[in-house]
């Protein structure tokens, strides 16, 4: 029955020793890498494509207005 016992607690208590801790160093370090949000490089990554989106939608809309100015009509062609 001790020998059972033994079997049973030995590889417990090395995971207990060896593995938990660095699986929990692990876990936690990789949430504070997601909680930390965006750096700096892809803020401003992201600022400059919404100012590109801002802008060609700009355009988009001049585009549609001097269309709908000379052929009323073109939205019904395609």
């Amino acid at each position: 029955m001790e020998g059972v016992i033994g079997i049973i607690v030995t590889p417990i208590i090395l995971f207990m020793i060896f593995v938990a801790p660095i699986w929990l160093i692990l876990h936690y370090r990789s949430k504070k890498q997601i909680n930390q949000g965006l750096s700096e490089e892809e803020y401003g990554t992201l600022q400059e494509l919404a100012d590109r989106a801002d802008k060609m939608a700009d355009r988009i809309h001049t585009l549609e207005s001097i269309l709908d100015a000379e052929s009323p009509q073109w939205r019904n062609k395609v």
